[in-house]
């Protein structure tokens, strides 16, 4: 894989140096671009030692290979670290002041932004501004560490471990899928091209008192892997995260929530305009009905305390009535079923009979339980749809099932704009 590694004038620019390592050593060819700053923290030495190739810093170098578009265009993935508040706002505006900025406009490829400055910089409107703009146009932009900064200063801003933004880089190309190793050519449109979709992931959290909860174990790897796989095909996503055990998708509009009620309502605000809803999230069906402002102690006399239960919204079928009434839902929705089954009944069958229940347009079905699905990198599903289509099914890592979920629908997406072409 050939990476063009960008370094820009931060004091983080001396691990970057680490991430080099770990590309190099993986067997990848990599060129790395410091700005001019960045050199007065990490020569031009160092840089190509570590990476065995020449480093070029300025556009005027190799003009006779007219390296300040060459190397966009042939990179696999563009990885930009540390990214400085001013090169994010650079990189926002299309400016193209160094060989930097010039790869960043030619690249075909995934991007990788990763921010490091101090608190006050990383929480300014401009720089949060500037960070929405550049995911809004398929960017990603991976949110730093919070911690020690340079001098006495602590809060987020922190550059990422190499290893973080390493596995977040991997991922990112895992999910671009066989469009990371060629430039997409300009007449080549991914399927889910100018469409928004949400998907939701995690577990939720019913709070009990102020230290216990009821939840569940979801990890949230198969609605980030939905996610990353949505953003690769093309669409603008927005992540709504509960409890998980994995980073939130780079590139997406993340949304952290703890609660079903939490959810609920982020659900039915930012599906609103949606072109798909993905529901991926492991929703707790129950909480308790009564929440203890101070902590439950245990009774001296033994007894055992009583914890009344009552349902939680049904965010799937209310969402589907909204729509229903009249409100500008997706015109997609897609549920997840885990399901267990029964002495009488299979999962696909509880499957179908949810899917009807719902009446969303696709159900993801798959078998639960304590060493099935939850917290695992591997999956099976079989996919049901309301319009009674056969059934597809789709097995192995979750990045992969999660590409197999966006395909059927981005072929639902698509139905009524082939129905209309046939019925010409």
């Amino acid at each position: 894989m050939r990476i063009v590694l960008g370094v820009t004038g931060g004091i983080a620019a001396y691990k970057s140096a680490l991430l080099l390592r770990l590309m190099t050593e993986a067997g990848h060819r990599v060129d790395v671009v410091p700005t001019p700053a960045a050199l007065n923290f990490v020569g031009r030495a160092t840089w190509e030692a570590l990476s065995g190739r020449p480093v070029r810093t300025e556009t005027f170098e190799a003009v006779e290979s007219v390296n300040h578009v060459r190397l966009g265009r042939e990179a696999d993935l563009v990885v930009v670290a540390p990214a400085t508040a001013d090169s994010l706002a650079r990189a926002a505006a299309g400016l193209a002041p160094d060989l930097v900025g010039n790869v960043l406009l030619t690249a075909t490829c995934p991007v990788l932004m990763v921010p490091a400055m101090h608190t006050e910089m990383w929480l300014h409107p401009a720089t949060v501004a500037n960070v929405a703009t550049l995911r809004s146009r398929g960017v990603s932009v991976l949110d730093p560490d919070s911690g020690r900064l340079t001098g006495a200063d602590t809060g987020p801003g922190r550059f990422p471990e190499p290893e973080r933004i390493w596995a977040q880089a991997q991922q990112l190309v895992a999910a671009s899928g066989s469009r990371a190793s060629r430039p997409r050519a300009q007449s080549e449109a991914a399927p889910l091209t100018g469409r928004t979709v949400v998907v939701t992931a995690g577990g939720t959290r019913e709070a009990l008192d102020p230290v216990r909860y009821l939840g569940n174990r979801s990890s949230g790897k198969q609605g980030v892997a939905v996610a990353e796989a949505a953003l690769a095909a093309g669409a603008t996503v927005t992540f709504i995260g509960g409890a998980m055990s994995v980073e939130p998708p780079a590139g997406a509009d993340v949304v952290r929530v703890e609660s079903t009620q939490e959810l609920h309502e982020a659900v039915l605000r930012h599906a609103a305009g949606a072109d798909a809803l993905v529901m991926a999230a492991a929703v707790a069906d129950f909480r308790p009905a009564e929440y203890a402002e101070a902590k439950i102690k245990k009774a001296q006399d033994g007894t055992n305390p009583v914890i009344r239960l009552e349902r939680t919204p049904d965010i799937l079928a209310d969402t589907v009535a909204a729509r229903t009434a009249g409100e500008p839902m997706p015109g997609v929705i897609v549920g997840f079923g885990a399901e267990t089954g029964d002495a009488t009944t299979s999962v696909l069958e509880f499957g179908a009979a949810k899917l009807a229940r719902k009446g969303c347009e696709m159900l993801v079905v798959n078998q639960v339980g304590r060493d099935k699905v939850f917290g695992q990198d591997t999956t099976e599903v079989t996919m049901l749809f309301a319009d009674g289509r056969e059934p597809v099914a789709a097995a192995g890592d979750k990045a992969d099932v999660g590409v197999a979920i966006v395909t059927e629908l981005a072929g639902l997406l698509d139905r009524p704009a082939r129905l209309d072409r046939m019925d010409r």
